[in-house]
């Protein structure tokens, strides 16, 4: 993924979120490796949550799948959670936000993590900013 499209994500989550009257957001991105891109955080939004976009971001591009589908396997296989938890150095939020980016092949590309809002809320503002980049949400 590159800057400018990290960038375009940021600015459109940011849109889709004030549009939908939602809490200010931190937005993060990062490349298929896990490696921070880019990221924002609006002026009213706490310090911590720059950790836990992180997390909800760095947590699916590690294990392979959006942060919402770790929520549940964190209620289905708790240890499994944990354990994936401490294997990636504590850097996984299971709850939704964090979203893998795809290529056309089904690559990934690099993940979105929003924290701010509701969870579901936060997820809503990464799949419109992802979608404006023109690329592709895993589903």
């Amino acid at each position: 993924m590159k800057l400018e499209q990290a960038q375009t994500i940021i600015d459109e989550a940011l849109t889709a979120a004030a549009d939908a009257q939602m809490n200010s957001l931190c937005v993060v991105v990062l490349d298929g490796g896990g490696h921070l891109i880019a990221m924002a955080r609006q002026d009213s939004v706490p310090f911590g949550r720059v950790d836990v976009a992180r997390g909800k971001a760095f947590g699916a591009i590690s294990i392979g799948v959006n942060s919402r589908q770790l929520e549940q396997m964190a209620l289905d296989r708790p240890y499994f959670i944990n354990g994936a938890a401490t294997a990636v150095g504590g850097d996984l939020v299971p709850v939704a936000g964090g979203v893998i980016v795809v290529d056309n092949e089904g690559n990934h590309i690099g993940a979105v993590g929003i924290s701010g809002d509701t969870s579901d809320n936060d997820e809503k503002a990464a799949l419109a900013g992802i979608t404006a980049a023109g690329l592709q949400a895993k589903g």
